[in-house]
């Protein structure tokens, strides 16, 4: 057990003018966009950064920089294959993942099973091993006035050689 590794990541963005946000790779109706370089998945970006904390790698602003064209607008699940195969190349796996997102609007409760399912398939774990919470900063601070929305998550990995 002494091989396991914890990692924590967060990200927010602002709304801007659109239709519609990303969340754990499900496009959700909503009467604002994120404004964001690539796709703007708060909570797929604060995945990222917590698996890569884990194995102690570079962020994922280091990564895939907002200063390079080439991820522009860019699927942040393409991101997140993109991490894995860093973790598996380092002979790394995720056993779990927690997810917070936090935002007053859009309502998210019931897109939480097809985020599930999304992060389960990316992260190649069973459904019970990934978690997502909704939550609401009960109208404080910018999230609470709608500003944006924001994202924290925890990972657990461990050798891809161990027992699971």
């Amino acid at each position: 057990m002494d091989q396991l590794r914890i990692g924590h990541g967060y990200d927010v963005h602002a709304f801007t003018t659109g239709d519609h946000v990303m969340v754990c790779g499900v496009r959700i109706p909503h009467s604002r966009g994120i404004r964001a370089h690539s796709d703007g998945d708060v909570a797929l970006h604060a995945l990222c950064d917590a698996l890569l904390g884990a194995a102690a790698l570079p962020d994922i602003g280091q990564l895939f920089p907002d200063t390079d064209p080439a991820w522009s607008g860019a699927d942040s699940r393409q991101l997140l294959a993109r991490v894995m195969q860093r973790l598996d190349d380092g002979g790394l796996r995720p056993l779990h993942a927690d997810l917070t997102v936090v935002a007053e609007r859009p309502r998210l409760k019931a897109h939480v099973p097809d985020m599930r399912a999304v992060l389960a398939t990316d992260l190649s774990l069973p459904t019970d091993r990934v978690n997502i919470k909704a939550t609401t900063s009960e109208g404080l601070g910018a999230l609470g006035r709608e500003e944006g929305i924001a994202a924290h998550a925890v990972v657990l990995l461990c050798p891809r050689t161990a027992a699971a």
